[in-house]
């Protein structure tokens, strides 16, 4: 679960982490999967990446792993899959966007050079991007968008497992604003994760990230007082991980979500209040396998 509607800072967790490895016998490396994998069911609610607050139901296949030189996530979401959802929310079966999907592979530039990059907390260095699509039945469903930067993982010398993304943005569609098909801005990225230990039979985290969006001029191409310029996201999310179960609560919080900066609005249907600034939920029931 991730950036525009949804994602995992879990994901992020580097094999070089100082958090400690369970004292439990392990496969050789040779045959230990390295990609974990999760089907879920997610219901979220008061969502605020565009001008409507939005919730909706739907299924997410969501993957991370790291091998050699390249770290992986990425998830694909099925829109309103059980056609339940808020009446601002189209998806699956009422000729909305199908799906969905971000994909977040980072190469470690570093370690392809066959050097070890290390210079006080910092590790590795990776060119990352983050590449953002939802396929839409017309141009206000559609966004294709790329981040693409530099970043880093930092050693806490804790269990908390850090990483940081600086990224310039390019789009091409994006739900037709006025920044469509140019490059627009930067990204600064935090990942973050920490296991908080097991209890109830089963391993307890906690993983977070923000996304600080700036340097666009979308407010000046569009003109009043609707768009921002900033966009401010941070996720908070609890995972319960039992065997192939998984149980994940997660709080977010949105300033000027989606670049909306929470004016009145008008699409010809009356006024209304815009609410890009608040909270939005997300609860995960999933099942899991591979690296777990």
């Amino acid at each position: 679960m991730r950036a525009s509607p949804h994602e995992s800072a879990e994901a992020k967790q580097n094999p070089d982490s100082t958090a400690p490895l369970p004292a439990i016998a392990e496969p050789a490396v040779e045959n230990r999967p390295w990609l974990h994998n999760t089907v879920s069911i997610i219901n979220s609610s008061l969502t605020r990446f565009g001008p409507y607050r939005t919730g909706n139901t739907y299924l997410e296949y969501e993957y991370f792993g790291t091998k050699g030189p390249f770290n992986l996530y990425g998830y694909v979401d099925v829109l309103k899959v059980f056609n339940a959802g808020t009446k601002n929310t189209s998806g699956l079966w009422d000729q909305g966007p199908p799906f969905f999907s971000e994909q977040e592979p980072r190469v470690a530039l570093d370690t392809l050079a066959g050097k070890a990059f290390r210079f006080g907390p910092f590790k590795h260095i990776y060119l990352a991007s983050d590449w953002i699509y939802e396929q839409g039945g017309s141009r206000a469903d559609e966004q294709n968008t790329l981040y693409i930067g530099l970043g880093t993982d930092i050693d806490t010398h804790t269990p908390l497992s850090l990483s940081a993304n600086l990224y310039v943005n390019r789009n091409w569609q994006n739900y037709g604003a006025a920044n469509e098909y140019s490059w627009d801005g930067y990204r600064y990225q935090m990942n973050y994760f920490y296991p908080i230990g097991h209890y109830l039979g089963g391993d307890w985290s906690y993983s977070g990230f923000f996304n600080y969006d700036f340097g666009s001029r979308l407010q000046e191409k569009t003109g009043g007082n609707t768009r921002t310029d900033n966009a401010f996201v941070e996720t908070n999310a609890l995972i319960y991980s039992y065997q192939h179960l998984r149980l994940v609560a997660v709080a977010r919080y949105f300033h000027n979500g989606g670049q909306w900066s929470g004016s009145v609005l008008n699409f010809g249907s009356g006024n209304f209040q815009n609410r890009s600034t608040g909270w939005g939920y997300y609860f995960e029931v999933g099942y899991q396998w591979g690296r777990i």
